[in-house]
């Protein structure tokens, strides 16, 4: 007998639409009226969905970074009005200034608007190195869909469209449409085309996608903004001028597509994460894949003798900074050699098991000597990641990276936390 799912209704925005333009770089004022311009042909339903090309209101026009943001209220305040006008909910990315333990970066970040105000946003989490962006924003991280009177949303910016993990995370979460801001080139056309309608079969979603046309320093943009159906199918595109384009966005093709099976409900976890722990031989021959691929290999090393909540927030911080992080493990005599006969409390297969059960760690291995050196030159990583209480002259194996192009970084240290200290505590409750 074929089983079914049992039919659920999903709440979407009635129409899904949107404003294809030349954003202009620079020229704030042409582009909001660009949008208004948009909006009067388009005259949208209410409970439409309207979405912005990326960076609609200035476009990669970073010397001007500083003062968009400073109009970010102004800018606004334009799209809320227009917003109450009509009875929509906007979506489109603008640079976002963010200021954190003193200092200021920019996030190229996707929001949500309604006649209220901003109800919700989504930073973009990969950045377009060619486009410099990665020069000038910083990467999103984290992602969550957003929740609106409309429906659960889930947003891509751009480069984002190229990791099926972003949208499938946020549809996994509950998201029932995908909201895409972009500025793609016409000379991967095809590449958008194909990725927009595989982010909406995969997930079994509606994507509203908007991109822009026209020509930016020498770069030419594609235009062709689409509306896809959970099934894959084009429910409008546009082409490659100046356009509007709206489709009807109905909750009963969304429950079809989902009633046989759910792709965007599975989420089996298929690791054993004790193949992380590895020896140095078959470490090395994954490495080389890995960098054969264009990743950043990360390597940091310690104890880690009791795990504590200042290792998970260290290893985490270590792990943002590369796409691999390999940690090398003190071994039992190693840890003798350097604290005492009274240490390791936990043994090394103990310590290199629960290590391997955190998600930001992808690697283990041993050493027996009291520093890392020899495993550092043997892997030669793109990131050294050491604790802030060391300086870079200090940190075993911080020249040999540097001379081999790398780079080394200090982390925080979460202040109260330490085995020793863990174990005087315990001494103390005895």
């Amino acid at each position: 007998m074929k089983k079914t799912l049992k039919k659920t209704v999903y709440t979407l925005p009635r129409y899904g639409a949107c404003l294809q333009f030349d954003v202009k770089a620079g020229e704030i004022e042409k582009n909001i009226e660009a949008v208004k311009k948009g909006l009067e042909n388009l005259d949208p339903q209410p409970g439409t969905l309207v979405v912005l090309p990326e960076l609609w209101a200035a476009g990669f026009h970073y010397e001007s970074l500083a003062g968009q943001c400073r109009r970010s209220e102004e800018i606004n305040e334009v799209l809320i009005q227009l917003a109450k006008k009509y009875t929509i909910l906007f979506s489109g990315s603008l640079p976002e200034k963010n200021f954190c333990d003193g200092q200021s970066s920019y996030f190229n970040t996707l929001y949500f608007t309604d006649g209220s105000g901003t109800i919700g946003q989504y930073r973009k989490q990969q950045l377009f190195s060619p486009m410099g962006e990665s020069a000038y924003f910083s990467p999103g991280s984290n992602p969550h869909p957003v929740t609106t009177d409309l429906g659960v949303m889930g947003g891509l910016v751009c480069f984002d469209l190229r990791f099926p993990d972003l949208a499938r995370s946020q549809a996994n979460q509950g998201a029932s449409l995908i909201v895409m801001s972009a500025q793609w080139p016409t000379v991967r056309r095809n590449h958008w085309k194909t990725l927009v309608q595989a982010r909406a079969i995969e997930n079994q979603v509606y994507v509203v996608a908007c991109n822009r046309f026209g020509e930016t320093d020498g770069t030419e943009f594609g235009g062709h903004s689409m509306i896809v159906s959970p099934r894959g199918e084009v429910l409008v595109e546009a082409g490659d001028n100046q356009e509007q384009i709206s489709a009807v966005l109905e909750p009963a093709t969304l429950s079809r597509a989902r009633s046989l099976f759910s792709s965007a409900g599975v989420r089996p976890y298929r690791d054993n994460d004790a193949e992380k722990i590895s020896d140095l031989f078959s470490l090395k021959e994954k490495i080389e894949r890995y960098k054969n691929t264009g990743s950043r290999i990360v390597f940091t090393n310690g104890c880690f003798d009791i795990l504590h909540e200042g290792h998970a927030t260290y290893l985490e911080a270590a792990r943002k900074t590369g796409d691999y992080l390999i940690v090398g493990l003190n071994s039992d005599s190693s840890i003798k050699a350097i604290k005492g006969p009274g240490r390791p409390v936990n043994n090394e297969s103990s310590r290199a098991r629960l290590l391997a059960a955190l998600g930001c760690v992808d690697h283990i291995v041993l050493f027996s000597e009291e520093t890392p050196l020899e495993l550092i030159k043997a892997i030669l990583p793109d990131v050294l990641v050491k604790g802030a209480d060391w300086s870079v002259d200090k940190i075993v194996g911080a020249k040999e990276v540097l001379e081999a192009g790398g780079k080394v970084i200090n982390i925080d240290m979460v202040e109260g936390f330490s085995t020793t200290g863990l174990i005087d505590q315990i001494k103390r409750k005895n």
